[in-house]
């Protein structure tokens, strides 16, 4: 009863009042229940000390698979600038309310997927439901949308971003074919690379081939950590069986 009294002002007033790790901001009422999870410092605290530790206000930040914004939105106030891309239709639309609540100006943001090539693929959810998190180029369902996707060269080509030091990559499995088409590029600007990984999306037989694809394909990096800090293994059991973020640095 309280909640959905609490969801009815929300909506009314436009907007849900809450906090990203302490910075405040104005957040669409349809995701007050994530708000307040995050308002709490409890939606992944270790993205947010990533983001502290790497973006300054004369660098740029790319973050692929922005979905609603908890990230950009804390980003855009860290960074210069801010490229984004979230192909969902219903959460790139939230995502582009949030940064009008806030009047956030140095995000550009796409509503397009970077894939291997260009094209229109279909799109589901894990989770079944358009708009939440989960939404993957693996998990096309009969209720998928189809998305434009993009191949990275393409857009690498035609924006600047030698000023980029942090690219966040959470695309729900989408990785393991997407990572690949950005490692020339990594290699030479060697921006921090923070990279969630979804091994259990994949066929059990398939896990440790693509776990080990990815590792080998990074592996210019110098660095290479987990959620922990501590030193990544991407081949290890539990980082196939489990979701894993890791931290790839010079």
């Amino acid at each position: 009863m309280l909640t959905g009294l609490r969801k009815m002002i929300y909506r009314a007033r436009g907007h849900v009042p809450g906090r990203l790790n302490g910075e405040p901001f104005r957040l669409d009422p349809y995701h007050s229940r994530f708000w307040r999870k995050a308002t709490a410092g409890h939606w992944e605290p270790e993205t947010f000390a990533v983001l502290d530790r790497h973006l300054s206000p004369d660098r740029d930040y790319l973050d692929i698979g922005a979905w609603i914004g908890p990230t950009v939105l804390y980003a855009a106030r860290k960074a210069r600038h801010v490229w984004c891309f979230e192909p969902d239709p219903v959460a790139f639309r939230h995502l582009v309310w949030n940064l009008d609540l806030n009047n956030i100006s140095n995000v550009s943001a796409f509503g397009v997927a970077l894939s291997d090539r260009f094209g229109v693929a279909r799109m589901g959810s894990f989770g079944g439901e358009a708009g939440d998190s989960m939404t993957s180029l693996l998990a096309p369902g009969e209720a998928g949308r189809d998305a434009l996707t993009i191949n990275w060269d393409q857009f690498a080509q035609t924006v600047d971003l030698s000023g980029v030091s942090l690219v966040k990559m959470d695309v729900e499995g989408a990785e393991f074919s997407v990572v690949p088409t950005l490692t020339d590029w990594l290699r030479t600007h060697r921006p921090a690379f923070y990279l969630s990984t979804h091994a259990p999306f994949l066929q059990e037989g398939q896990r440790t081939e693509a776990m080990a694809g990815l590792a080998q394909e990074l592996s210019f990096y110098t660095s290479a950590t987990d959620e922990t800090g501590a030193t990544a293994d991407l081949t290890a059991p539990e980082a196939q069986s489990r979701f894993r973020s890791f931290l790839f640095t010079r």
